[in-house]
């Protein structure tokens, strides 16, 4: 599946193997929400992001409403993808909204802004996909780019 953001005139390269994959981890765990990281490479003009995977937390607490993900085991995972060829590395994050609209929170914008204002994790433009979900299936979906303090959507 591809995404055109016109604002920033970028897109977004997202298989229909790894939609359904993040899917299924998604309706997993309804009627609670969950999700993971992305993780993907630029191509050299910063115009086309491919996303390649994802990574599931191994600790994180999910309630019907939020989720919250530890980091415990991410910088390790994150450092051996990065040394592969061609190098990939954390793009954003994923999660699902049960029953829900794909409309970011405020609390998706405001760890969006603390996730592009971190020193360590370095990424200025961090995407987030929000995906609705029921108990079997995924209803909708949104791609959004954080771009100075706003999340902007993908068509």
């Amino acid at each position: 599946m591809i995404f055109f953001n016109q604002h920033k005139n970028v897109k977004v390269v997202l298989s229909d193997y790894l939609l359904q994959e993040i899917g299924v981890y998604g309706t997993k765990c309804y009627p609670k929400e969950f999700g993971g990281i992305l993780i993907g490479e630029y191509t050299e003009d910063f115009k086309t992001l491919n996303i390649r995977d994802t990574i599931l937390p191994k600790k994180y607490k999910g309630e019907s409403y939020s989720f919250e993900r530890s980091i415990t085991g991410l910088v390790e995972h994150l450092k051996k993808i990065y040394q592969l060829k061609p190098s990939q590395y954390y793009v954003g994050e994923w999660h699902t909204h049960p029953d829900g609209s794909t409309h970011y929170s405020n609390t998706d914008l405001n760890s969006m802004i603390e996730i592009a204002d971190c020193k360590t994790v370095n990424i200025q433009n961090p995407v987030l996909l929000i995906l609705s979900v029921n108990k079997s299936k995924v209803n909708d979906l949104s791609l959004y780019v954080y771009d100075n303090k706003k999340l902007l959507k993908y068509e």
